[in-house]
């Protein structure tokens, strides 16, 4: 989404020294031997105080942690004082920070998730660091670790203490996929590489509604709006397709938002990445995540404990729920999402497509290729019966050019089953003069839904009329460098 004053500058992709990477600028270098040794002291006296007390919670224990970490701090610092080496406030400061970064936060990780200006994060071995900037620029950044090894063992503790649901990062287990307190990603590789792989994939709008994708960042206008959240009242399912990056997880999150706070609905999700659980007791949504399993194999194949959406699936019908949200269908989850939109309503998922005319092939690849027990026919009966709509996220990125990043709906499209062995489409929605949504047709399949729930689609007509003069209601010029033709 378009922020002009973040991404209106000239952008290069140049990668800049370390001393240009804007935390490092700011912030104070620490030795982490030292922070390492002080850590150590802290959960030493932490253990010690905490031996006899019962049902102590996590507020307590970060605040007990903070008050020891001081107390370890200002001794250390008045030891060096002592031998001809002051430690500044600021180092003070940041020697804290470390300290609970490591034991409440993700450790030598934390400084990167804190800094609003990076948007990814790019971390091959310990000290192969790329940052990706907000305005489109890359920088390196300073090592995460010491060592490799090092490295490993950070993740190791920050998958067990962060993940709900019992993670593992091993030589049995070398791929971790997990979201971090803050709404971030985190992919992990490890053995399958020569040196660990790390991906930090930061969620800017990881809480915004909807209505600011329309009227802050231009996301959807207000015809897009009233059809969208109409279409949830109404029951329809909905797919989100588009590029990585464009905006699909964000809207996802936003048309969830919409549902009644006091209406219970099913998120099931092979890594738990939507977050639409929380903050626990505000809603009524039944989070769900697959296990990753752990130890010897079955005669299936598959691991001890494991489970997954396949699994799941069943019981999700059997909680009284009409809504099943399936989270991102990258692979195997492409099955049992179908399978949910064939048998609920409201039902949603997001998934990868180039272009909107490509989300039923890339349905059937991903069902063919997964799905053992399902064919590519049988994918596309299932799609064409299931999916009501298909909204297309579109990005257009001219930050390399001096621009500026856009991401907006082109697409609606509604699914109105098989004919004669083809998959009928009729587009409600389709890019106008600058690429944006614009009403197209008037919506068949869905057409009385929407009428029972109060939406006039007379709204759409006059603009249908309009033709090629037909701009929709966005409310202000999408300002690109790219001539259309």
């Amino acid at each position: 989404m378009t922020q002009p004053a973040r991404l209106n500058g000239h952008a290069t992709s140049a990668v800049v020294p370390v001393s240009a990477a804007p935390f490092a600028a700011k912030g104070v270098e620490l030795d982490y031997t030292v922070v390492r040794q002080l850590h150590s002291r802290v959960t030493d006296k932490l253990s010690q105080l905490l031996t006899d007390s019962a049902n102590v919670t996590a507020a307590y224990r970060r605040e007990m942690a903070e008050r020891l970490g001081r107390e370890v701090i200002r001794d250390y610092a008045a030891g060096m004082a002592h031998a001809g080496r002051p430690v500044s406030p600021q180092e003070e400061r940041a020697l804290l920070e470390a300290l609970v970064a490591g034991m409440f936060g993700a450790g030598r990780l934390q400084r990167l998730l804190d800094d609003p200006t990076i948007t990814n994060v790019h971390i091959l071995g310990c000290d192969q660091v790329l940052l990706h900037h907000a305005d489109g620029t890359r920088s390196r950044g300073e090592p995460v670790a010491d060592t490799d090894d090092e490295l490993i063992s950070m993740l190791q503790v920050l998958a067990m203490r962060v993940a709900a649901t019992e993670r593992q990062l091993s030589e049995s287990n070398p791929e971790l996929d997990m979201q971090l307190p803050d709404g971030s990603r985190m992919t992990v590789l490890y053995k399958v590489s020569p040196r660990p792989i790390v991906y930090l994939r930061k969620h800017s709008l990881f809480d915004a509604s909807l209505e600011q994708l329309r009227d802050h960042w231009g996301m959807i206008d207000l015809l897009l709006y009233r059809f969208l959240t109409k279409a949830l009242e109404s029951g329809a399912n909905i797919m989100i397709a588009g590029l990585a990056g464009s905006g699909k997880t964000t809207l996802l999150r936003a048309l969830a938002r919409t549902i009644p706070a006091g209406e219970p609905y099913i998120t099931l999700e092979e890594s738990r990445e939507l977050g639409l659980h929380e903050p626990a007791g505000s809603n009524w949504v039944i989070s769900l995540e697959a296990l990753q399993g752990h130890g010897e194999y079955d005669t299936g194949g598959r691991r001890r404990g494991e489970k997954n959406l396949h699994d799941m699936m069943p019981i999700t019908q059997r909680l009284g729920v009409r809504r099943v949200i399936v989270g991102e269908t990258r692979g195997r989850e492409i099955v049992p999402m179908l399978r949910a939109m064939t048998v609920s309503r409201g039902a949603m998922c997001t998934i990868h497509a180039r272009q909107a005319r490509e989300v039923m092939d890339s349905i059937v690849q991903l069902a063919c290729s997964y799905g053992t027990d399902i064919g590519a026919e049988q994918a596309l009966r299932m799609a064409a019966q299931g999916i009501d709509l298909i909204v297309y996220t579109a990005v257009v990125d001219e930050r390399a050019i001096g621009g500026a990043e856009h991401r907006f709906v082109s697409h609606v499209v509604e699914v109105g089953g098989m004919r004669d062995g083809q998959v009928v489409t009729t587009t409600v929605f389709g890019p106008g003069p600058d690429g944006r949504a614009v009403p197209r047709h008037l919506p068949e399949r869905i057409r009385e839904d929407l009428l029972d729930v109060g939406y006039d689609l007379r709204e759409l007509t006059a603009y249908i009329e309009a033709g090629p003069h037909n701009r929709g209601a966005w409310s202000r010029e999408l300002h690109t460098r790219r001539v259309r033709r």
